[in-house]
């Protein structure tokens, strides 16, 4: 069943698909990801896990915390590097479901990182599979977008932007909403709200890897004719991305 689903993409989207599924689809993903954004609503509470009201001597600081969006970011750029092909070569569709996965697991693992108080689990978790997970959900609703609107690839773009940055306001509010739900006295609720954000992603982003489809080869929106372009600055030849890494 796992199989049938990761290879879905692997074939023509069936007639009748419409392409105006795209964009929910890459919606589920994006608002999901733009979490990353919104992440230092955590910053403060995460100063205070063991003192609760303020700061204790074992809590961690600010500049040590800062490093996990850092972490995150780098990994976002780097895999959206070594993956692009990989992403490419087998559909949105295995990269959506293996985001989902990376992204919900950062989560869950840095649960476990804020319970024992570690923060390299953290770092782990959040900063590389997190920002793993952040790469291939970034790249591969976007070409998916340009794909099936060709006759408007600003506005698939800007939808795809939009929902990174709309995943960021809605984030924040509902971060310090969850903590506050899950705090007590002894207890700042942090590894919970974690818990709680990855199971909410990890059902949204899967529903968008589930619907997301590629066109069929050669597929055109009715009445699309490609805009002429200048061959002045355009190469007629190809070469693989591994090929060119290696050429200098």
């Amino acid at each position: 069943m796992a199989l049938s689903f990761l290879n879905r993409d692997r074939t023509i989207a069936t007639p009748g698909y419409s392409r105006w599924l795209i964009p929910p689809a890459a919606l589920c993903v994006h608002l999901c990801i733009g979490q990353a954004y919104a992440f230092s609503v955590f910053n403060l509470p995460m100063t205070k896990l063991i003192g609760i009201s303020q700061s204790a001597p074992d809590d961690w600081k600010l500049t040590e915390l800062g490093w996990i969006f850092s972490i995150a970011i780098f990994f976002l750029g780097a895999s959206a590097a070594v993956f692009g092909r990989w992403v490419e070569e087998g559909g949105p569709c295995r990269a959506m479901f293996t985001s989902t996965l990376c992204w919900a697991g950062g989560f869950f693992l840095s649960a476990i990182g804020v319970y024992l108080h570690n923060l390299w689990i953290i770092y782990l978790g959040y900063g590389v599979l997190g920002g793993i997970g952040l790469g291939l959900g970034y790249i591969s609703p976007v070409s998916t977008l340009i794909r099936w609107f060709p006759d408007r690839p600003g506005m698939a773009t800007g939808m795809a932007i939009m929902g990174f940055g709309g995943g960021a306001f809605i984030a924040s509010p509902l971060s310090v909403w969850l903590m506050s739900q899950f705090s007590t006295p002894a207890h700042v609720g942090v590894a919970e709200t974690f818990i709680v954000m990855g199971l909410i992603y990890l059902c949204f982003m899967m529903v968008g890897a589930a619907i997301v489809r590629l066109p069929p080869r050669g597929w055109a929106p009715a009445g699309y004719v490609p805009p002429a372009q200048s061959t002045k600055l355009v190469t007629t030849q190809n070469v693989f991305v591994y090929e060119a890494l290696k050429t200098p």
